[in-house]
């Protein structure tokens, strides 16, 4: 298995190549709407360009060792890989010289005129620089030496009960305590985390998982069944939202992601919601936008991910599965809270 940490991301590439892809679209002499094609392919090219080096480390690593994941090699691999980004862009504008019938060579499209010589006898004066330039300086100071003076901001910690204290007895449910492998828990990098085989009076079993995090100011946050998923083997034959019928945490109504996933002859119903801070959410794009909001509001950013499983036997129906897992999030709503703050 290849994980990729949270540094490794991609938009370590997106941002850079952006502001290059602003500078090349600057200076690149073309229509404008090549210029805006320029830059907007920027996130594309990132995308695909850091992919294929995921991609390359781990067949080099499979091959030759995990130490081509690391060191110099890595890093050499990531300039690498960002200078044939930066040579796409060129490519990219070669490509669309050529099929508008423009045959200007690129040094002309792409040009940067140096300054000329100056003609013979000709008197040196120093300029006088702007006013506004000055008058903008003067207030990045003003404004930054404020801002430097300030002390650090601290991140407020609410109080909680930790995982190791959740009930085993919810109603008709009566559970097992489980522990992660060591590997993920460093992966993972969580606070706090239960992972608990719950059992009804049927024989219905339900695996019940949640990961806290007290901060996830510093990449450190819950990841996506989305992606894990996939990532063990599981695919995932359909995606989509839920209402719990009469269920609420913490007054909210519970909404959930509900998935259907296989692995061979395996099927399995997953739920799977984000708990931040008194919101119950579904998507993982409003996650990351309420860390920024609640950082900056509140000075919060903890959270958990919730997820509970339940296999579908063969021939099984889902209807029952997902009856076994209402109830079952109708047990565990009422005990979140203490170990969730809101």
């Amino acid at each position: 298995k290849l994980q990729v940490i949270e540094a490794c991301n991609g938009l370590r590439y997106l941002f850079p190549l952006m502001t290059l892809g602003v500078i090349v679209a600057y200076f690149y002499h073309a229509a404008w709407w090549k210029r805006v094609l320029i830059f907007v392919s920027t996130v594309p090219i990132t995308i695909l360009m850091n992919s294929f080096r995921i991609g390359v480390i781990g067949v080099m690593v499979e091959y030759w060792g995990k130490g081509m994941a690391e060191g110099f090699l890595h890093d050499f691999e990531g300039w690498a890989i960002f200078m044939v980004c930066f040579g796409i862009l060129f490519l990219e504008m070669w490509a669309l010289m050529r099929l508008s019938n423009d045959r200007r060579p690129l040094r002309e499209v792409f040009g940067i005129d140096p300054p000329l010589p100056p003609p013979a006898g000709a008197t040196w004066q120093a300029r006088v620089l702007p006013r506004p330039p000055l008058v903008l300086l003067l207030i990045a100071v003003l404004t930054l030496a404020p801002a430097l003076a300030l002390p650090k901001r601290g991140e407020a910690e609410p109080a909680r009960t930790i995982f190791a204290e959740f009930p085993l007895s919810l109603a008709e449910w009566s559970g097992r305590s489980g522990q992660l492998e060591s590997i993920y828990i460093e992966a993972l990098k969580f606070t706090d985390y239960a992972l608990i085989d719950y059992t009804d009076k049927d024989g219905n079993t339900i695996n019940f998982y949640s990961a806290y995090y007290a901060s996830q100011r510093k990449g450190q946050s819950a990841h996506s069944p989305k992606s894990c998923l996939p990532g063990g083997g599981w695919v995932m034959e359909s995606l989509s939202q839920r209402a719990i019928d009469g269920v609420a945490v913490d007054g909210v109504p519970l909404w959930v992601n509900r998935s259907v996933i296989s692995h061979g002859e395996s099927r399995q119903l997953v739920y799977y919601w984000f708990q931040q801070r008194g919101r119950v959410v579904t998507n993982e794009y409003l996650v990351k936008w309420y860390v920024f909001w609640d950082s900056l509001e509140r000075s919060r950013s903890d959270g958990a991910l919730i997820r509970v499983i339940t296999p579908v036997r063969e021939g099984g129906d889902i209807a029952k599965a997902d009856a076994a897992m209402a109830r079952f999030a109708a047990a565990i709503a009422p005990q979140l809270p203490r170990f969730i703050p809101h």
